[in-house]
C-alpha cells in the first residue's frame, strides 16, 4: 500500500495521538471535500473533542492561533496541522468573528460552517464520511450552497460573500440559486471587510477562476463594491478591426482567461493577474471618436491606466514593490507595436527588463483576446534568441570614476555622458571602456559645455 502524502501522514499522526488519549478526531472541511473530488489536499485540518488545553498538553510544541476559538497549530514532520475543538458559535457582532464560542460535537460544528461542501468530516482511519449538512449531494451536483439560511451565514461573516465566488470558480461549481440571490442582496456588506482581505480573496478568485471570476463578481453584484472601476468597462465599445470580441469588459475577462501562469512564482502570478485586470482601466475615460471616419481611439489610456491602477492598488493595500511592478506592466503594454522600429539600445533596454517575461505573457494574452496576431511576441522571442551567448544588457562600459579620471567634473553632465556611452554600447557602436572614454573625450571634451544628445 502506498504511503500517504506528507500532509496526510502528519494529520494522521496528530489524529492518532488524540484518539489514543480518548478524544474524538476527524478530518474536516476542505481536505475532505478535495479528496472526494479526487484532488490531493495541500493541508489537513483536524476537528476534535479535545479542548485547547488538552490539545496543548498532548502537543507541547503546538502554537495557539485562536485560543478563544479552540484552534492550535501542531508542527509535525515539516507540516503544520490545524487542530480545532468542535464548537458552536455565538453571536457575530462585527461581521467577521463570533463574540464567543462554546465547545460542542460534530453535528453542531458542521452546522456553523459556511458552505455544505466545506461541512464534511472524515474518520481518519476508516475513510468514513460524516455528512450532517448535505455536502455530498452538493458535491455530486457541483453546487455551492450555504449551510442553513444563506443570508444568516453571510451576515455572520461578510467575507463569505467573496468566498462564495472564490469557491465557485475554484471548484468549477455553480452557486445554488438562493445562495446566489443572497449574495446579491447583501453584496454591499463587503464594504466593511478589510482591504487586505478583499485583496487576498480577489487575487485567489482571479488566479483560480480567471475571466469567470471577474464575470461572476459582476453577476453577483459584488464588483461595484470590490472594484468599482471595472464596472465601467461594460458598454465601452472598441474598434472592431482590432477588437472583434466586444467591449472592454469582455476583452478584460478574455485576457484573464488567456494568461499562462504556469511555472510562475506566487508573487509573479499576483502581478500578472492584476496587470491583466487593470491594463485597460484607463479606456473608459480616454475613449474618443474621430469626427472624420468615426474611428474609436483611446489615446494615452496606458499612462492614465497606470495612474488609476496605482490608486486602486494602494486602496487594496498591495505592497509598494508589487504595486510598482503592476503599474509598469500597465504603463508599457502599448509599447510592443513600437519595438520593431526602435533603435537597438532602446529595444535591448526593453527586452532586458528584469520582469520582461511578465510583459510578454501579458502581451500574448492581450493579443489572444483581441485580434489574435502574436507576431510581435514572436519578434521579441527571436530577438532574445540572438542573445543566447551574451546578456541582453551587458555591464556598462564606463562608470563615473572613469570619466572623472580624465578631467570631467561631477554633476548632471556626467550622468548624461554615461547614458550616452551606454546607448552607444547597446547600439553596438562601442565595445570596450578605453574606446568609450576616448570617444566621449573627442565628442564632448571636458572643457566644453556641450551636452550629449538626449
Amino acid at each position: 500500500m502506498d504511503a500517504p502524502p506528507p500532509s496526510r501522514a502528519a494529520a494522521l499522526a496528530v489524529a492518532r495521538r488524540l484518539v489514543e488519549k480518548g478524544h474524538r478526531a476527524l478530518f474536516a472541511g476542505g481536505c475532505v471535500r478535495d479528496r472526494l473530488l479526487g484532488r490531493e489536499p495541500s493541508d489537513y485540518d483536524v476537528a476534535t473533542s479535545a479542548t485547547p488545553e488538552e490539545g496543548a498538553a498532548l502537543f507541547p510544541h503546538a502554537v495557539t492561533v485562536g485560543a478563544r476559538f479552540g484552534v492550535v497549530v501542531v508542527p509535525i514532520d515539516g507540516c503544520n496541522v490545524e487542530v480545532a475543538t468542535f464548537r458552536a458559535d455565538g453571536l457575530y457582532v462585527d461581521g467577521r468573528r463570533p463574540a464567543d464560542v462554546t465547545f460542542s460535537d460534530p453535528p453542531t460544528d458542521a452546522s456553523r460552517r459556511d458552505f455544505t461542501v466545506n461541512g464534511l468530516f472524515e474518520e481518519p482511519f476508516t475513510g468514513e464520511i460524516l455528512d450532517y449538512v448535505g455536502g455530498r449531494a452538493d458535491l455530486k451536483a457541483r453546487l455551492l450552497r450555504a449551510i442553513g439560511d444563506p443570508e444568516g451565514r453571510f451576515r455572520e461573516d461578510h467575507l463569505r460573500l467573496l468566498r462564495a465566488v472564490r469557491f465557485a470558480v475554484q471548484l468549477g461549481f455553480a452557486i445554488e440559486p438562493e445562495t446566489f440571490r443572497a449574495v446579491g442582496r447583501l453584496a454591499a456588506l463587503v464594504a466593511g471587510v478589510s482591504a487586505e482581505r478583499v485583496r487576498d480573496e480577489l487575487l485567489k478568485t482571479l488566479k483560480r477562476g480567471r475571466g469567470r471570476g471577474l464575470r461572476l463578481l459582476d453577476e453577483t453584484g459584488l464588483l461595484p463594491h470590490v472594484l468599482p472601476e471595472a464596472t465601467t468597462f461594460r458598454g465601452v465599445t472598441q474598434p472592431p478591426q482590432f477588437h472583434p470580441e466586444g467591449d472592454v469588459f469582455v476583452h478584460t475577462a478574455l485576457v484573464l482567461d488567456g494568461l499562462d501562469l504556469r511555472g510562475l512564482a506566487e508573487g509573479d502570478q499576483d502581478t500578472l493577474v492584476l496587470a491583466a485586470l487593470l491594463h485597460d482601466v484607463g479606456k473608459p475615460i480616454t475613449r474618443s471618436v474621430d469626427e472624420a471616419g468615426g474611428r474609436i481611439r483611446f489615446n494615452g489610456h496606458d499612462a492614465v491606466g497606470a495612474s488609476m491602477g496605482d490608486v486602486i492598488l494602494e486602496r487594496l493595500k498591495l505592497p509598494t514593490k508589487r504595486r510598482t511592478q503592476v503599474n509598469d506592466l500597465v504603463a508599457k503594454h502599448m509599447q510592443f507595436p513600437n519595438l520593431p522600429k526602435m533603435r537597438p539600445n532602446r529595444l535591448r533596454q526593453f527586452l532586458g527588463q528584469d520582469d520582461f517575461a511578465l510583459h510578454l505573457l501579458l502581451h500574448r494574452a492581450d493579443c489572444g483576446a483581441a485580434h489574435g496576431d502574436t507576431s510581435l511576441a514572436s519578434f521579441c522571442e527571436d530577438k532574445l534568441a540572438g542573445f543566447r551567448s551574451e546578456p541582453v544588457l551587458p555591464p556598462p562600459l564606463a562608470r563615473g570614476e572613469h570619466l572623472l579620471a580624465v578631467g570631467y567634473r561631477p554633476g548632471p553632465r556626467l550622468g548624461a555622458l554615461l547614458r550616452w556611452i551606454r546607448e552607444q554600447q547597446l547600439d553596438g557602436e562601442l565595445a570596450d571602456r578605453e574606446t568609450a572614454v576616448r570617444r566621449v573625450q573627442a565628442r564632448f571634451p571636458p572643457e566644453s559645455e556641450e551636452w550629449p544628445p538626449p
